[in-house]
């Protein structure tokens, strides 16, 4: 299984890596998944994530105290905004409405969490 995990950890990093240069798609949710997997897989590719200078800071933080920071929060609920002003302009109605309510939900859980 160790394989498995290890290979669905590269995944996932691959995942956040195309996140860190497209706007809508995001990082940090893959590579906490790619965490996830690589404390099964192989932890010291976990320790080198968590210890990255640029993506080590949140993916710590969401661990010990399952924290984002306010301005992640602000990012996020900014991107999401933008998806359901994109999908009312392309898809129209009622497919928007869809989009709406999937990101009210998320987009509240996001909110509610600890920074």
């Amino acid at each position: 299984m160790r394989p498995l995990w290890s290979a669905a950890g590269l995944l996932f990093v691959a995942l956040g890596m195309v996140g860190a240069f497209l706007p809508i798609l995001p990082t940090v949710p893959f590579l906490l998944l790619a965490c996830f997997c690589f404390a099964r897989g192989n932890p010291a590719w976990e320790q080198r994530l968590l210890d990255h200078p640029r993506w080590g800071p949140p993916l710590r933080e969401w661990k010990t105290r399952r924290a984002i920071s306010r301005r992640a929060k602000i990012s996020a609920l900014t991107a999401m905004g933008a998806g359901v002003l994109i999908t009312a302009l392309t898809a129209g109605w009622p497919w928007w409405l869809v989009v709406l309510g999937i990101v009210s939900v998320t987009g509240s859980w996001i909110w509610t969490r600890a920074e």
